[in-house]
């Protein structure tokens, strides 16, 4: 179980990590049944995510990966 603030720093740290790699569309947190989690979005499937190197907890704080479409702003 990580509370908020644990997951803010294992977000930064991935969301470092995973910087400038292609396939990553977005790092965010999610909530879990008892706390936070982090959340990382890749262009493709799990496959993409495997190649990726997304590790499965950073601290403690479990990472979640989910195949996404791209992302883009809305105006």
């Amino acid at each position: 179980m990580a509370d908020l603030d644990e997951a803010r720093r294992a977000k930064d740290e991935i969301k470092a990590a995973l910087a400038g790699r292609d396939g990553v569309a977005g790092v965010g947190i999610a909530p879990e049944a008892d706390g936070y989690g982090v959340l990382v979005r890749v262009l493709g499937d799990d496959a993409s995510a495997r190649r990726l190197g997304v590790p499965a907890s950073v601290h403690g704080v479990s990472v979640h990966v989910r195949p996404t479409g791209p992302i883009a702003a809305r105006g």
